[in-house]
């Protein structure tokens, strides 16, 4: 554990980042597994307003999710079922194809509370059945918890979203192919 870890977090003394995305996505919500000194497992707490969700339908081909509802009630989209939750509820989202696919909705009319844990791949490939596009990515920078594109200079993180239907040859663009 570094210097700067903490052995113990309140979830009350966390900063969260408001953010909102169109009419259906917004959260209020951290990462703080680093604050905890954990290199190899992600944890966020994450604060969901009725109606809404946090993120679009998707699924890891690496990482393993857990979440864990404190407060509030919704619906687990996982694969092609749809699953009612409340607090207590523990929901698992192993890593896979479209089968394992989830999402955490707030039906209910209070703000929806869940923690979610995951391990945290060098590597991970993100599919969203939804929109039939993919996310590439590394994680061997500082996390960038904002969902975009966008790197930091100098980190040497890589991210690309992309859908398959933009398919290049192997050998496009090689000089000499």
């Amino acid at each position: 554990m570094t210097t700067e870890a903490k052995a113990v977090i309140n979830t009350a003394d966390l900063k969260l980042d408001h953010w909102k995305q169109g009419e259906f996505y917004e959260s209020a919500d951290t990462s703080f597994g680093k604050l905890l000194g954990l290199a190899g497992l992600g944890i966020s707490y994450n604060e969901v307003p009725s109606g809404k969700s946090s993120c679009p339908f998707h699924n890891h081909h690496v990482e393993d999710e857990l979440f864990y509802v404190i407060a509030g009630a919704g619906e687990y989209r996982f694969g092609d079922e749809r699953h009612a939750i409340k607090a207590g509820d523990t929901l698992g989202a192993p890593a896979g194809g479209p089968e394992t696919a989830h999402q955490i909705i707030n039906t209910g009319t209070a703000t929806l509370v869940y923690l979610g844990i995951s391990t945290m791949a060098k590597t991970e490939i993100v599919e969203y059945p939804d929109s039939g596009k993919f996310l590439a990515k590394t994680n061997r920078a500082k996390t960038n918890t904002a969902k975009t594109n966008t790197d930091s200079a100098g980190t040497g993180r890589f991210r690309h979203i992309g859908r398959p239907e933009t398919n290049l040859d192997y050998w496009d663009g090689e000089p000499g192919a």
